[in-house]
């Protein structure tokens, strides 16, 4: 026998956890920034915010950067940005975190969900083509879990239908595709900027444009106080009130953090990468764990890793579920849970929901009368929780620390055929929401 920690082994990890988990990283110049704002009384201002917005547009070559008080409430003004309106649809993965697509509701848009790839749980270019109607106005792309997606054919998929594409880049903060910059792809970028994130400077958020359409309309759509700033004459005979009735204006502080945050992030992200990678290099040729990163030969790179998972090849442990493989990952001292987020296109929401009274289901409200389509079939997207599980988040690299969590994975998946008795198999896991942060 191995001793294997759930039998009542030695755990495989045994160091102090201290602050390698320790995340976002708080220094003097971040606590000096939020304390100007405060002793200033201009918390609900914009000049932070501005130079914040001028900085980070600067850091990825874009023309526009626009700050918000979340993610979710960018995504929703990009979409408005775009002109996306009642009736249109949006392409959206059904695996990632729901504010890549479901604000687009609230703007009458549809949300059509295409699979993803089993190797990157990124959207499937195929699956996205397949997926087009004479509705369609755009593709909502999301490099998940730091993975950059597919641009170069989605891209092209775009060009050909004529369609507009936004990337979600929330989990991706830095990451490289082939060299460039996720974010700087597409017609518009998103970003949730809260804590815990691998950019994280509050609950805030910002996006990305080279077109002065975009930017203005979603000035126009939450901003009222920055109307003024909008060229475009057309829009501003209508300035003043938020076109969407939204206040969504970033808080002065979350900027502050994020002006200093500039600064040290591309050196806490190489730290990130390297212990990421070195915990990946570690479990190579282990049966049944696969690397979820890109190929080192790729020009691609995972940026600061949010949410780090890897890939479970059941089949190389004679079929032990995840959820069994990942109790005893845990009971070693690791922290290991199966799966990633749930699929959202079976959720009642894009299916029977009723939001806004429209007398039928919210995503079908503009959809010839009688039509009411059943949930698409996602194979890969229904399969995945079995064969995903979340891995330690390194923020520090401690090469002997990292080797211990290493360790403990190796250990459960070449001792499995000692956990097959006790397999209970794999019940529903993952979540529409937040990750936990370990």
């Amino acid at each position: 026998m191995s001793k294997l920690a759930i039998f009542g082994g030695k755990k495989a990890v045994t160091c102090t956890e201290g602050d390698l988990f320790t995340w976002p990283i708080i220094n003097k110049a971040m606590e000096e920034a939020v304390l100007k704002v405060l002793r200033e009384g201009n918390m609900s201002g914009s000049d932070v915010t501005k130079e914040f917005e001028r900085k980070y547009a600067d850091w990825h070559g874009m023309k526009y950067g626009l700050g918000f008080n979340n993610g979710t409430a960018s995504l929703q003004s990009a979409f408005f940005g775009l002109g996306l309106g009642c009736g249109d649809e949006i392409i959206s993965s059904a695996v990632t975190y729901w504010a890549t697509c479901l604000p687009a509701l609230s703007l009458g848009c549809r949300v059509v969900f295409a699979d993803i790839l089993p190797d990157t749980l990124c959207m499937d270019p195929d699956d996205i083509e397949k997926r087009i109607t004479p509705r369609t106005k755009a593709i909502v792309v999301v490099h998940y879990l730091g993975m950059p997606a597919d641009m170069d054919r989605i891209m092209k998929i775009a060009k050909k239908h004529k369609l507009k594409v936004v990337e979600d880049v929330s989990h991706a903060h830095g990451a490289l595709y082939k060299g460039k910059m996720t974010g700087t792809i597409g017609d518009v970028s998103c970003y949730s900027l809260m804590s815990g994130k691998s950019f994280a400077i509050g609950e805030a958020g910002i996006m990305l444009t080279n077109d002065k359409k975009i930017y203005e309309r979603a000035i126009m759509f939450g901003f009222y106080e920055r109307h003024g700033d909008v060229q475009d004459k057309e829009l501003r005979k209508a300035s003043g009130l938020p076109w969407g009735g939204y206040k969504y204006r970033m808080h002065q502080l979350s900027a502050a953090v994020g002006i200093e945050q500039l600064k040290k992030y591309p050196k806490e992200m190489a730290e990130i990468d390297k212990s990421m990678n070195y915990f990946w290099d570690l479990l190579e040729g282990v049966p049944g764990l696969k690397a979820f990163r890109p190929s080192k030969k790729s020009g691609s790179t995972m940026g600061g890793w949010y949410a780090p998972h890897g890939l479970y090849v059941p089949e190389e442990l004679e079929g032990l579920s995840v959820a069994r493989f990942s109790e005893a990952v845990r009971a070693e001292g690791a922290p290991c849970n199966p799966g990633c987020n749930l699929a959202m296109h079976t959720h009642p929401i894009f299916n029977t929901l009723d939001v806004y009274g429209h007398g039928r289901p919210t995503n079908a409200a503009y959809l010839p009368k009688g039509a009411n389509p059943k949930p698409p079939k996602l194979p890969v997207c229904e399969g995945i929780q079995a064969r995903t599980y979340n891995i330690p988040y390194f923020k520090k690299f401690r090469k002997k620390d990292i080797e211990q969590y290493a360790a403990a994975f190796r250990k459960a998946a070449e001792n499995y055929q000692e956990l097959l008795a006790g397999d209970k198999g794999n019940a529903q896991s993952g979540q529409y929401g937040l990750f936990a942060r370990r």
